[in-house]
């Protein structure tokens, strides 16, 4: 009787064991690294462009003026501020893909306030029922999506999109019939607005949000609330045998992340714009994932990561604007980049292993 031989290869990923720190930087930065060539290689075959020099545009296009530099502080600081309000919640898994709206809301109270008791309110008490009002309707935003998850197990994910929708048709229908001209253009009320610290607009919205990290480490690490955010995340029967009430978590900690993103609305409009639009979020409440995600919920790790996302959205801009290229090639660029850092985030975390099986069959 001849036998035959099969081979089975199998492919699993397996999860590697805690990597020590300085190996972890090693292999981000060496991510970085080839980005940067494979980049540079696609820039040249698509545009006969000499890649440094691409490089050098996106240096300038962050730093080259005082401007520019303050410019970037205040997007971190507004990106790693609504970063922080996602990361409680999607430390306990709950999906909240509703930053976006909550922000927005938190805007609209406060050039609610503007419009309506600025000019009947001294600036101080006035800058007080700004932030009361705003950090009430981030609150109330947030909480209406936790308390459906909590009661009835909807699907926050969905909810927290749809809450998107209507934040943005309620600002365009705040703008339709508070602006008389007819134009959808709220004038801007800087007269309104947030102190002005040393000459520079920006500096009160990086104090703030400073703070808030430092705060927002100290909550999910040092305090019993973020143990019952991390223990939610990780099982939800655990906590529920351990004695922790899981309906009151995830109310309490949607509060939270709403009161961050009303906080975020206060700052855009009260801080940085002076008015609002249905652009004014920026898509920031999307990218907060990603930021989140990449520094795995460590609320001083987001500070690099969101300092690397706004850098690469000012650099590309200003390679399009010096070289006359399409925005896409700009975007590419941000997209490689992109693409390697999270590529190396899976593989510190995971291996690949392929196994291959001998079986003989008669």
């Amino acid at each position: 009787m001849q036998k035959a031989k099969n081979s089975k290869i199998s492919v699993h990923i397996v999860k590697r064991s805690p990597q020590p720190w300085y190996i972890g930087l090693g292999v981000r930065a060496a991510a970085v690294i080839l980005a940067l060539i494979v980049a540079g290689i696609i820039i040249t075959l698509l545009t006969d462009k000499n890649p440094l020099a691409i490089y050098a545009s996106m240096l300038d296009g962050a730093f080259g003026m005082d401007i520019r530099v303050w410019s970037l502080l205040q997007d971190v600081a507004i990106l790693l501020c609504i970063s922080l309000a996602v990361t409680p919640a999607f430390k306990m898994r709950f999906w909240n893909c509703g930053a976006e709206g909550q922000v927005l809301i938190g805007g609209l109270a406060t050039v609610t306030v503007m419009m309506f008791l600025g000019d009947k309110l001294p600036l101080p008490l006035l800058i007080v029922v700004m932030t009361v009002a705003s950090i009430l309707a981030g609150i109330i935003w947030a909480v209406i999506p936790a308390v459906f998850k909590a009661q009835w197990n909807t699907n926050e994910t969905l909810f927290t999109l749809m809450m998107n929708y209507v934040a943005i048709q309620l600002i365009s229908y705040f703008l339709k019939t508070f602006v008389k001209t007819g134009s959808g253009v709220l004038t801007p009320m800087e007269q309104y607005g947030l102190p002005v610290l040393f000459g520079h607009q920006y500096l009160l919205n990086i104090i703030i949000v400073a703070v808030l990290t430092v705060m927002v480490y100290i909550y999910l690490k040092s305090t019993k609330q973020g143990y019952e955010i991390a223990v939610v995340g990780e099982s939800e029967n655990t906590a529920n045998y351990i004695g922790i009430n899981v309906k009151k978590v995830v109310i309490r900690t949607l509060i939270v992340s709403g009161a961050l993103c009303g906080i975020a609305g206060l700052l855009l409009v009260g801080g940085t714009n002076h008015t609002i639009n249905t652009e004014t979020a920026g898509g920031r409440g999307f990218t907060a994932i990603m930021v989140s995600w990449l520094a795995k919920f460590n609320p001083i790790f987001m500070v690099f990561t969101s300092f690397l996302i706004v850098f690469l959205q000012k650099g590309s801009q200003q390679v399009s604007t010096d070289f006359r290229l399409p925005q896409a090639i700009s975007d590419i660029v941000t997209g490689i980049i992109l693409f390697f850092i999270i590529g190396c985030e899976f593989f510190l975390n995971y291996k690949i292993v392929i196994s291959k099986n001998g079986k003989e069959n008669a």
